[in-house]
């Protein structure tokens, strides 16, 4: 098995895999919300099972580094932009769109990042990747523009509250690309900023009135939620192992497989169905994405 993975056939099926299983959490955090569970009780179970599982992984690793202030900066930025801010606009908006269009959203996450890293003079202007911010715009504009594209024309608001988080990771990657991860690895800089994430939203979960209980009989949306947060945190390790192995520019093309699945994992778990404006942004998007992402990932 392990020799299959160091292979081109292999390395394209652990990206797919990691895109299904990725994707799939979409439809999951839909069940999640179904029965009015919170947005701060379901970070915080997400956070815990995250905690346990790198944990786990990094303890194979060997032993944490020393604590610096360096570190808990880069811990507490990834936890805010990654996590907190991010996990809650995206709760709070799949409760009220479908989850198949959350899911157009998150191809944003490169087309937020470029002008990003422009601006902070990491990457260099290009018309061809410009053009591709413009598609990922004009596809927003479809799904909030034609009254069809919507099951509610009022839930508009929604949508761009979904754009927030993939804003947020795009704002965290450029501050991962600038400033680095001050000698961690990513497994490590995800265990840290779980548990420092943990220790912010404990208290504020509580105060709220948001804390959820699983000492009780399951129901779909406890399954989902831990099921959500196992799958998270695999994801996530896997997509950093197929980085070391593949390299940044043929895994970012991770993005094209979340979207697709996360769409078709609505459809076939979910029942969505979408009208021709969604499947026109949709289009709209992968072409942006494909445009965006570096000259070498059309080679990969």
């Amino acid at each position: 098995m392990s020799s299959f993975l160091k292979t081109r056939t292999g390395l394209i099926a652990a990206l797919i895999v990691i895109g299904a299983l990725w994707g799939i959490t979409v439809p999951l955090m839909k069940i999640a919300v179904s029965t009015g569970y919170q947005q701060f009780g379901l970070i915080f179970w997400e956070l815990v099972i995250v905690i346990i599982y790198v944990g786990i992984i990094s303890r194979f690793q060997g032993r944490f580094p020393k604590l610096t202030r360096d570190r808990v900066i880069v811990f507490i930025v990834i936890t805010f932009l990654g996590t907190l801010i991010a996990s809650t606009s995206g709760f709070i908006a799949i409760r009220h769109i479908p989850a198949g269009i959350h899911a157009l959203t998150i191809s944003l996450v490169p087309m937020f990042a470029l002008p990003i890293a422009i601006l902070i003079k990491l990457e260099r202007f290009e018309w061809r990747r410009a053009m591709g911010i413009v598609l990922g715009l004009c596809a927003i504009l479809v799904l909030i523009g034609p009254r069809a594209s919507l099951p509610d024309p009022s839930k508009v608001g929604f949508v761009l509250l979904a754009c927030i988080a993939p804003l947020c990771y795009g704002l965290e990657d450029n501050f991962v690309a600038k400033f680095t991860l001050c000698g961690l690895n990513a497994v490590q800089a995800l265990l840290g900023a779980s548990i420092v994430g943990l220790i912010f939203l404990t208290p504020i979960t509580i105060a709220t009135g948001q804390w959820i209980s699983l000492v009780k009989p399951w129901g779909a949306p406890e399954f989902a939620l831990v099921c959500m947060g196992i799958l998270h945190g695999f994801a996530y390790t896997g997509y950093v192992w197929l980085i070391g192995r593949a390299g940044p520019v043929f895994s970012a093309q991770v993005a094209y497989l979340v979207t697709g699945f996360g769409v078709m994992w609505s459809i076939l778990i979910l029942g969505e169905t979408y009208s021709i404006w969604v499947w026109l942004a949709f289009i709209l998007m992968m072409a942006g994405l494909f445009l965006v992402q570096p000259r070498g990932a059309e080679h990969a």
